[in-house]
């Protein structure tokens, strides 16, 4: 199919790829049109400033060693939390940190080590199942295009844009549950569906934040923006929050928090 206007290089030889937000080089397909957000560009502009000053670097939680073990991790993510699969990945990625080194562990052996992560067994199998592929189809290395990830046994839209993210530095918005909550909470990017959601957001983040946006708003969701009840006093757009339920109109304190604990990066 063809591609839009920009064409986007089929591979870049390790420098990150901003490339089309949403991760792929095919043409989208046609979406209905949803709420607007309830924020002015400047707004939203200022929102992302203050998160950018809180957390200037922002990390994933899911510890990783290169491309493929982040892959594998997220994929053993959903459904479980990232503190329960650090548990069971640190000695997994000691021994296995490639795609043929998974494969020669084996399905049982990789069960073995996960077993403590919600539905292993068919984690295991799609495990074994996306190390065969990569090694059939991509000698071994994880294609940095949405199109070809989502190909790969268990990666969804949601996987291959939290990889394309860390991974390649490519502008994209993987909406968990966090953020499909902020979205809708807060009038960010009303949305029925992660999707929706998803595509509201990549429509107004100014681009000079959309690398960390991500993370940014995961680590809001999950520390202060949370499901049962949000701690407005803690949150820094309090101000700005045009969530019904909010507690506060004074924002907190705007300073750099402490990072979180940084897992290995990526090389």
């Amino acid at each position: 199919m063809a591609s839009p206007k920009s064409k986007v290089p089929a591979q870049s030889e390790k420098k990150p790829l901003p490339g089309p937000r949403d991760g792929s080089n095919a043409k989208p397909s046609p979406r209905p049109a949803r709420s607007r957000t309830l924020y002015s560009p400047a707004e939203v502009h200022e929102i992302f400033r203050r998160f950018a000053v809180q957390r200037p670097e922002p990390k994933g939680e899911l510890e990783h060693v290169n491309p493929f073990t982040l892959l594998v991790a997220v994929v053993l993510s959903a459904q479980a939390t990232d503190a329960g699969v650090n548990k069971a990945t640190r000695a997994l990625f000691k021994v296995a940190d490639t795609p043929r080194k998974m494969l020669d562990l084996g399905e049982a052996r990789v069960g073995d080590y996960i077993r403590t992560i919600g539905l292993w067994r068919n984690k295991a199998k799609n495990v074994i199942a996306l190390s065969q592929a990569l090694i059939r189809d991509h000698g071994g290395e994880v294609p940095d295009s949405r199109d070809e990830l989502v190909k790969l046994p268990g990666v969804g839209r949601k996987t291959a844009n939290v990889v394309l993210n860390m991974a390649f530095g490519q502008h994209t918005m993987a909406v968990d549950t966090h953020i499909f909550r902020i979205g809708n909470r807060i009038g960010l990017a009303p949305g029925k569906t992660p999707d929706q959601v998803e595509q509201g957001l990549l429509k107004i983040i100014p681009d000079e934040y959309m690398r960390h946006a991500h993370h940014w708003l995961i680590l809001h969701g999950r520390y202060v923006c949370k499901a049962r009840k949000p701690d407005c006093p803690a949150c820094v757009i309090a101000d700005l929050c045009k969530a019904q339920e909010k507690t506060t109109s004074v924002p907190a304190p705007l300073v750099e928090i402490a990072p979180l604990e940084e897992a290995s990066g990526i090389q």
